[in-house]
């Protein structure tokens, strides 16, 4: 089942920019990216790692994860050992492309002497990724998020510039049932234009509705709507209380049917009610 960890906002932080990650501590997202790929130019590379290494436990309970450099370049291995040392929640790889990649970074973190609780996230965003997106969500339990790297996809498919993501909703919709299948959590890639907030809330509120559990986002601004859009609303947790209330009933006086609103309940509904409401005091708290 996917884990109820609250993962609405993931801020990439630029892993070169000192100011940047001291500013990271005050910005109310529910987990951080601390980036080593693309945010930091090749010769800053080394300086970035030691850095954003050193910051992981400066954010209290903050989930802190770190973006390693892509499986093909020459920083990516040095990357890993020193994630792997430094014991984040997660490493953030790009571009995972199977599940022999997948066992690949796993048994590096287990090399490096990665504690349990630093997972894998793997970035998923090219047409490969998303045709064996299975594949690669099943390939390892220390694999536990699916994170959409929406550009890339879009520059492979062409797309960059066609409003309401059309071409990329098939490949979205691969990677969303192959979390759902797999237990794990998806986030939704990055929206670039950091001035539109409308046409960012119309991305989360599409992101929400498509299944997403989050969104990544690339400026602090983002953090607020995205928060609000993600979180279950009001009219959502009354109707959740009220669809579990209306089923211990029957099982209480032996009925085998339950309606609420007109609509018939059947455990699957329970299930998702009892998922929103946990997620509900997750986020309050």
């Amino acid at each position: 089942m996917t884990e109820l960890k609250p993962r609405r906002s993931v801020l990439y932080m630029p892993g070169a920019n000192e100011r940047a990650l001291e500013k990271a501590k005050t910005i109310p997202a529910d987990a951080l990216i601390l980036d080593l790929e693309d945010a930091v130019a090749p010769d800053a590379k080394e300086a970035a790692r030691e850095r954003v290494c050193a910051a992981v436990g400066n954010y209290g309970e903050r989930e802190v994860t770190i973006r390693v450099n892509g499986l093909d370049t020459e920083w990516h291995d040095a990357d890993l050992r020193a994630a792997a040392s430094a014991g984040p929640a997660a490493v953030v790889v790009p571009k995972v492309n199977s599940a022999a990649e997948v066992h690949n970074i796993e048994r590096a973190l287990e090399l490096g002497g990665a504690p349990d609780h630093t997972k894998i996230w793997a970035m998923v965003e090219t047409p490969v990724a998303m045709l064996h997106a299975e594949e690669i969500a099943a390939a390892s339990e220390r694999l536990t998020v699916l994170v959409m790297g929406t550009n890339d996809l879009a520059k492979e498919l062409h797309a960059e510039f066609v409003p309401g993501r059309g071409p990329l909703l098939g490949g979205l919709s691969l990677c969303l049932l192959a979390a759902r299948a797999t237990g794990k959590v998806i986030l939704d890639g990055v929206y670039n234009d950091v001035k539109d907030l409308e046409g960012f809330e119309a991305e989360c509120e599409q992101g929400r509705q498509y299944g997403f559990d989050g969104k990544t986002l690339i400026h602090p601004a983002q953090v607020e709507p995205c928060n609000r859009i993600f979180a279950p609303s009001e009219a959502e947790v009354d109707k959740s209380r009220r669809i579990i209330e209306a089923f211990e009933e029957a099982q209480k006086e032996g009925r085998g049917v339950v309606t609420v609103d007109g609509r018939m309940i059947e455990n699957l509904h329970v299930d998702n009610a009892r998922r929103v409401l946990a997620l509900a005091e997750a986020v309050k708290n």
